[in-house]
């Protein structure tokens, strides 16, 4: 199902196209004086009087519900999908009415209201676009929908190639028009009359400039299937925003905008990059090579004779530009020498080449690395692998698979260009990753001895709270010198003392947490603002990870850490659940069930969290506070906060262990999600809607096979008990049946590998 949504400052028009369509019949009303009978004339005067008391120019709202091609709903079932459509988009109260059309090959409704409510205030029309997502979402599970696309190119309905109209039906052509219009200028940045004719040639939209002393007007008419030409309808009457003058604002908007000189600079280096790389260039080729190298949309222009004589990029900040207005020598006919033949050829020995090979073979070392499960150090991940597990990975690579195909050439003298190109570019990696690895253990040096002067000067222990501090920025220290914890290749001069004390339980910290511990700490001794330090979601689970650590922090850099990284994982908790949410209640009691709280002080909104060692709070976004505060509903969400809290206590959920699993899922990693769950019994601490949706999206499938591997495991315990009890009887076992013991402790069964690693990220 899509649902979409189109604000109007007048009803009439909207209820003369809704009402006028010849296949239509209405499914029923909504708080009116009948649900199946009302007069349709005292319906509109009822809406006209509503929206009359506000000034607002969305003070009518009009929505359609629509289904795919292949699915079917009767009357009565659309009509109650309808209803909880506009129940969850905060209309429950208002007047509206449901009609459905037959004039499209894919079944809809259309809905219209009024957003102005009896009080003359307006029904808060912000995260209108979230709200409207998450409804249709959780509605095709109620109704059994197949559910929608969440990409935005996607969701956008379909358009028939040539649209339908009878000559009568001047309503439909307009609101045609209308929709065309108005997606066609949110897509694009149009800069001109003519740009903007050439982009609505597709949808059969033909356009008409006049002007007039000095005013320009504009015109739009439309062809049908049956080859009717309606008649010219001027842009005002279409809407007032598509009139000439409104568009030439538009227009000149655009062009002033200091974005278009920047897309202007960026594209001209993309293209210039992608000549260099060729010695020979079919035109025809353009459009692939651009979209394979550098991701650009290009469209080619055709002469008389059908020969590419120009081409255009469509480029993802909405602007569309020729060639001559990206660079004056861009264009195809002023390149000869490049789209001379008939043949795609590469530089074997350009510079050009050389720096995309060098990005393949970083790619490649970078990948190899991501995947290693115990990681040294990237310098001595350089060292130990090889040209060919390179190449392997390089394959996969749709850079390199680019290079490969234009480069026409077999395999022998690939490898040896290959080669040719990694002895140097290795050596050079290798340095910079040198240099790099010890500026970073430099850095962390400096960063524990001011933490021991500053935010640890209260620690009752300060060898066990630096031996945690050493241990969580993933070093070591040994008698005066610092090093990596994976590796003893750099050593840095520093000095904490001889009784350092240094668990051995978790040598290594996961590098995500360490990266982000570091961060942090600098942050709080430097008194960076959170822009500045741009904490990550993970920050709220630092105290967890590094107990000892965070209890010793002073008081005062310890709240301001917990203000910090409540205010990251608010944000994150927001993108996350937003699909989800279907009204403000929705949001509140959401973030109450992960073990969040509002409170309001001072008339506005303030979220807290019951993991924070001190009390803090911190303001909501203006939006978000006018959006809840909004709903009527507020209060009642606001009053259920403490059974939700207080039910997450009794379970003994109240704890940064139930909440990181919910954080593992939401991250995917479903895996390390079910062994906390399987194997020590941990609840997440996430809405039962997203834990539906994680569900159903594979951690159910992740939960079977971790109960497998535990099941398995028993077995081969019990199995193992069973032959030692044997080997006692019988006496010594022999070679083979050893062998065949040691069948049953295979990766799957072995599960002590995974002991005390489930943070892993």
């Amino acid at each position: 199902m899509i649902a979409r949504l189109l604000y109007r400052n007048k009803v009439q028009g909207v209820l003369k196209y809704v009402l006028g369509k010849p296949e239509s019949n209405i499914l029923g009303f909504h708080n009116t004086y009948s649900d199946t009978d009302t007069n349709l004339k005292i319906f509109e005067q009822v809406l006209v009087f509503l929206g009359f008391r506000h000034a607002s120019e969305k003070r009518y709202v009009h929505a359609t519900l629509n289904l795919p091609p292949d699915e079917h709903l009767d009357d009565d079932t659309f009509l109650a999908l309808s209803k909880a459509y506009m129940e969850y988009m905060g209309y429950g109260e208002q007047p509206y009415i449901v009609v459905r059309h037959h004039d499209t090959e894919h079944e809809h409704v259309h809905i219209v209201s009024s957003t102005i409510r009896e009080d003359c205030t307006q029904i808060n029309l912000s995260f209108d676009y979230r709200r409207s997502m998450a409804a249709q979402k959780y509605l095709e599970k109620e109704f059994g929908l197949s559910p929608s696309p969440n990409k935005k190119t996607v969701r956008e309905l379909p358009k028939l190639e040539t649209p339908q109209f009878s000559p009568q039906d001047g309503n439909g052509v307009r609101y045609y028009m209308q929709d065309i219009l108005n997606n066609t200028l949110q897509k694009y940045k149009v800069r001109s009359f003519d740009e903007l004719a050439i982009l609505l040639e597709k949808y059969h939209i033909q356009l008409k400039v006049v002007e007039r002393s000095g005013r320009v007007g504009v015109a739009y008419g439309i062809a049908t299937k049956e080859g009717y030409r309606s008649r010219f309808i001027g842009g005002y009457t279409v809407h007032p925003q598509f009139s000439g003058p409104k568009l030439q604002q538009l227009f000149e908007r655009n062009q002033q905008s200091a974005l278009l000189p920047m897309v202007k600079k960026r594209l001209e280096k993309q293209v210039r990059t992608t000549y260099k790389l060729f010695r020979t260039l079919r035109p025809e080729h353009l459009p692939e090579i651009l979209s394979s190298h550098q991701k650009l949309d290009c469209g080619l222009s055709y002469n008389d004779q059908g020969q590419v004589e120009d081409f255009t990029i469509h480029d993802k900040s909405g602007y569309v530009l020729r060639s001559d207005e990206i660079g004056r020598d861009l264009g195809i006919q002023e390149n000869p020498d490049l789209f001379q033949t008939e043949h795609t050829q590469m530089y074997m020995d350009s510079r050009q080449l050389e720096l995309a090979f060098q990005r393949c073979i970083r790619e490649a070392y970078q990948k190899t690395y991501r995947e290693l499960r115990y990681k040294p150090l990237f310098s001595e991940h350089i060292l130990k692998t090889p040209l060919d597990v390179l190449v392997r990975e390089m394959m996969k690579s749709e850079r390199f698979l680019f290079l490969k195909k234009y480069l026409h050439t077999d395999n022998r003298t690939l490898w040896k260009v290959i080669a040719s190109h990694y002895y140097p570019f290795s050596e050079q990696l290798y340095t910079s990753a040198i240099n790099k690895e010890k500026e970073q253990l430099q850095k962390k040096a400096d960063l524990i001895q001011r933490a021991r002067d500053q935010l640890f000067i209260y620690a009752p222990d300060q060898r066990e709270v630096l031996g945690a501090l050493v241990q969580s920025l993933g070093v070591r220290y040994n008698e005066g010198t610092l090093t990596y914890a994976n590796s003893k290749l750099h050593q840095v001069p520093v000095e904490l003392g001889n009784n350092l004390l240094q668990t051995s339980a978790n040598p290594t910290t996961p590098p995500g947490f360490a990266d982000e511990n570091e961060k942090l700490l600098e942050g709080l001794l430097h008194d960076k603002p959170a822009k500045e330090i741009k904490p990550g979601p993970t920050a709220l689970f630092l105290p967890m990870v590094f107990p000892k650590l965070y209890n010793a922090i002073a008081p005062t850099f310890r709240e301001r850490f917990d203000t910090l990284a409540l205010q990251a994982y608010h944000r994150y908790a927001e993108r996350m659940q937003a699909p989800f949410e279907k009204s403000p209640k929705d949001y509140i009691a959401f973030f109450n069930a992960r073990g969040f709280y509002f409170e309001q002080q001072g008339g506005k909104l303030w979220v807290g969290s019951i993991y924070s060692k001190h009390s803090v709070t911190v303001s909501l976004s203006t939006k978000m506070q006018d959006y809840l505060q909004s709903s009527p509903e507020l209060s009642s969400a606001m009053a259920r906060q403490s059974i939700i809290l207080n039910n997450l206590i009794a379970k003994g959920q109240d704890n940064l262990k139930s909440f990181w699993m919910g954080h593992l899922m939401e991250r995917g990693l479903y895996k390390q999600a079910a062994y906390s769950y399987v194997l020590e019994g941990v609840l997440p601490n996430l809405p039962s809607e997203l834990v539906e949706h994680h569900m159903a999206n594979g951690f159910k499938e992740a939960l079977v096979a971790v109960a497998t591997e535990r099941d398995r495991r028993a077995q081969a315990n019990t199995l193992r008990a069973g032959w030692n009890a044997l080997e006692t009887l019988m006496g010594p076992t022999s070679s083979q049946e050893e062998e065949a013991y040691n069948g049953f402790k295979d990766e799957l069964t072995d599960y002590s590998k995974y002991k005390g690693n489930w943070l892993g990220m």
